[in-house]
């Protein structure tokens, strides 16, 4: 065979059986279609595991049998069929098929409650760092009141120290008329450092979680402390109400994000078989979901804070909202959900 001839038939395309290659992967085809329509008549959710498994494979594979198509000349109307196939399965793979409402409601429905319960150890740590800190912080301004300026940031304080009469610290707990601007000013503040905690919590988790248990140990301290003030004056139970209305929201969400915290940077201090980046990124899913959440969880308590702690002044009222709400989140994360 001579140079030239050789050219000729390299230059012509390969021939290829159209039945028969329709027939060799048609199946593959017919399924990957029966998945996409499944998807765009109602979502994601209505596939198996095994369906989302296999779908980005039966992707390639007909994005393979296109590619050949193409360079072998088939019929046109194979090829358009396959361009359309593969087109709608990239926009159901690669894009965004469900609406913002849709995804929010997934969230709140599935996402959030599924991303804590994965974390649930990493929860029952950062919640017994937070007693441990708490008893320790109590036990230390009990037998020395000076502790207590070593704790406590002056600003956070706002005269609730052990210098302070039971009378002042009453007023304090109660919103007396002349103090509203004060109390206002003190739960934004509040607010404000507790949010800056539960958010470093989680960003910190990064530096192998050392920097979360020193925070979620902190945080633990500031309460004892502040306990340790009110008790002596007999005022245990008043301040029991005080920080039970917005208290178990918002102590619960720095738990949470301390416990998000805790799960990266676990899994990048003992990442297994992966890379500590892959390690990373699997735990960062669950953990990005589960501080996504605590985030809302620090504006209720916000609003239960700036509102409801200022107007609800009984104390039974207060510890029937806070406890209301604990045992609504408690259910919300928790109960049995079906797969």
């Amino acid at each position: 065979m001579t140079t030239a001839s050789s050219a000729i038939l390299e230059a012509q395309p390969i021939l290829v059986n159209a039945t028969r290659f329709r027939k060799a992967h048609e199946a593959e085809w017919e399924r990957l279609e029966y998945l996409v329509s499944r998807i765009e008549k109602r979502s994601v959710a209505a596939l198996s595991d095994d369906d989302l498994l296999v779908l980005p494979l039966l992707y390639r594979s007909a994005l393979s049998s296109l590619s050949v198509a193409r360079e072998t000349s088939l019929d046109r109307a194979l090829i358009t069929y396959l361009e359309q196939l593969c087109t709608r399965a990239y926009f159901q793979i690669y894009g965004v098929p469900t609406s913002a409402l849709r995804q929010i409601a997934r969230f709140f429905a599935k996402s959030w409650p599924e991303a804590v319960q994965a974390i649930w150890r990493e929860t029952l740590v950062a919640f017994l760092l937070t007693v441990a800190g708490a008893v320790v912080a109590y036990l230390l301004v009990r037998s020395d009141p000076t502790w207590f300026f070593g704790i406590i940031p002056q600003g956070l304080s706002d005269g609730r120290d052990p210098s302070a009469s039971a009378e002042s610290l009453r007023a304090t707990l109660y919103g007396a008329s002349h103090k509203d601007d004060g109390l206002a000013v003190f739960a934004t503040y509040l607010f404000t450092h507790n949010a800056q905690i539960a958010i470093f919590a989680f960003a910190l988790g990064f530096a192998f979680t050392v920097p979360t248990i020193l925070l979620i140990l902190y945080n633990g301290l500031m309460l004892g402390a502040f306990v340790a003030v009110f008790v002596p004056k007999g005022l245990g139970w008043n301040l029991g109400g005080w920080l039970m209305i917005h208290g178990t929201t918002e102590i619960f969400a720095i738990i949470l994000s301390g416990a998000a915290g805790f799960r990266i940077g676990m899994a990048i201090a003992f990442p297994g078989r992966l890379s500590r980046g892959d390690s990373a990124i699997a735990a960062g899913r669950s953990a990005a979901t589960a501080m996504a959440g605590a985030v809302v969880m620090l504006i209720v308590a916000g609003l239960l804070e700036g509102i409801g702690r200022q107007t609800v002044t009984d104390d039974w009222s207060r510890y029937g909202i806070g406890l209301t709400m604990l045992v609504g989140w408690l259910v919300y994360f928790y109960m049995p959900r079906k797969a």
